[in-house]
């Protein structure tokens, strides 16, 4: 029989295994229950950083992957979901803790990817998960958007003051995702300025509801037999990407050519290209957007869907431009991290753009008060620990890929801010085979741009395993090349 133990006081503290039976004691009791059941007691208040037990640290691969459970349950989904999902391998997710991820079989892989840069806190996160079962017991929905929550108001301060050095006063609408704020900010960038057109930038993403699909551009496919999207949307080469680029295009070929600049109501950039390949733009880059749009009258919208929260060893991405240049944004939009895997988004704006009446913007489920709790907690661990543990596992993982890549000439382009780490490989179709290889390997990859890997963690990632990855990594080239 499998068995489940639970500490009252500890809630990351347990044993667990398939098909299992739970008992809950208080911790006064642990003695004698671990008496009864053969277990012996063990300090499990490690550092919260790696809060797992110390033996799921690393992968371990145990079957055929995907193994006969994996396979049974993605024939079940393959039958019944929408063909429109695009499963990148035959994962099939049990559990996860930290940068931990175990399958339906038992295989446990590193996870590097953090559920598409959702994870921020890590799988499991003991104050993550004890936040939401607090709230959970509490209330878990009332809208906000018709009535008041406590919990929604903390959150909205909090993030008023991770941008009130760098953007003044803001206020904040609370959504659900990465392209619902996306969405909300064109409505509030034509509502506040009374122009139509937005600009985007090749290799971006933004969304796949229409009008941020507008914007996105980093895959065809995404656009292709929907018609007519978002009309007024026109695209600029990002940094690398041409000769030409961001506000120098902008400026001589669509203000030339496409549209007047008085009828722009906004520019969208995400600070690290994301999915588009994981490119840091050059220090002014950004700046030229804003003294574009400075120029013109024009607000500038920065996509920290990806990048926000942690990721690149700041609260916000664009801080590090911040402090050399001093530019900021008139809008932000932020998701994914910011609540640990709890679906919740938000747009924050200087107080004097986001004048909408009420009625103008709303949302049912928009800060839902058990994804508030998840973020606060987030928002506490990324300020207090996480961000600095980006900064030097990215800084790490960088290292040890240049210093892969003068052996394996395979490797080329390796470049990242915090935990936005990428490089290219030869072509898509090795960058492709290293993904898989690397996924065989237990180390969980994605590709990006053109034949780009990126790797995006969970912000609680810890040396050893980032030099495990490395030494994936390195195998799997050997394996593909």
């Amino acid at each position: 029989m499998a068995l489940i133990l639970t500490i009252d006081m500890v809630p990351s503290c347990h044993l667990a295994t398939h098909d299992a039976h739970r008992i809950t004691a208080p911790s006064s009791n642990l003695a004698e229950i671990c008496q009864h059941v053969g277990i012996v007691e063990q300090n499990r208040q490690t550092d919260q950083m790696a809060h797992l037990d110390s033996d799921l640290h690393t992968p371990a691969i145990t079957t055929e992957l995907p193994g006969p459970r994996a396979q049974a349950i993605i024939e079940r989904d393959e039958t019944h979901s929408s063909p429109s999902l695009t499963r990148v391998y035959p994962l099939v997710v049990d559990h996860a803790k930290g940068a931990i991820v175990t399958d339906v079989d038992g295989n446990r892989f590193l996870d590097c990817n953090a559920g598409i840069g959702v994870t921020a806190a890590g799988h499991g996160h003991p104050k993550v998960s004890a936040a939401i079962h607090d709230q959970v017991d509490a209330c878990v929905h009332y809208c906000s958007s018709d009535f008041y929550h406590p919990i929604y108001a903390d959150v909205v301060k909090r993030l008023a003051a991770t941008v009130a050095p760098t953007m003044g006063e803001s206020r904040i609408f609370l959504a659900n995702s990465g392209t619902e704020a996306v969405e909300g900010a064109i409505k509030l960038a034509r509502h506040h300025t009374g122009r139509p057109n937005i600009i985007g930038f090749f290799g971006s993403f933004h969304g796949r509801s229409l009008g941020s699909l507008s914007l996105t551009s980093s895959k065809a496919t995404y656009r292709s037999k929907f018609g007519i999207v978002t009309p007024g949307a026109y695209h600029a080469p990002y940094a690398g990407q041409a000769d030409l680029t961001g506000a120098d295009y902008i400026e001589q070929v669509l203000f030339r050519h496409m549209t007047e600049p008085d009828e722009v109501a906004a520019i969208f950039v995400e600070p690290v290209l994301g999915e588009g390949g994981y490119v840091v733009p050059p220090t002014g880059w950004l700046k030229g957007l804003r003294d574009l749009c400075d120029r013109h009258g024009i607000l500038l919208v920065f996509d920290e869907v990806q990048s926000g929260i942690g990721r690149t060893g700041k609260m916000w991405a664009f801080e590090h431009d911040h402090a050399i240049d001093g530019v900021a944004p008139d809008i932000i939009t932020s998701a994914k991290g910011l609540a640990s895997g709890m679906p919740l988004a938000a747009i924050i704006a200087r107080a004097d753009i986001m004048e909408w009446a009420p009625g103008k913007h709303g949302s049912t489920y928009g800060g839902n008060p058990v994804a508030c709790a998840a973020a606060l907690a987030t928002l506490d661990l990324v300020e207090s620990e996480l961000a600095d543990n980006a900064a030097a596992r990215g800084a790490q993982l960088i290292e040890g890929l240049t210093e892969l890549a003068k052996t394996q000439p395979m490797i080329e382009n390796v470049r990242g801010r915090g935990l936005m780490v990428g490089f290219d490989v030869t072509d898509h179709d090795t960058a492709y085979a290293l993904e898989q290889a690397c996924f065989e390997r237990g180390v969980l990859l994605l590709t990006c741009g053109k034949r780009g890997i990126r790797m995006a963690p969970p912000l609680v990632i810890t040396a050893e395993q980032c030099d495990f990855a490395l030494s994936v990594i390195a195998d799997a080239c050997a394996s593909v090349s």
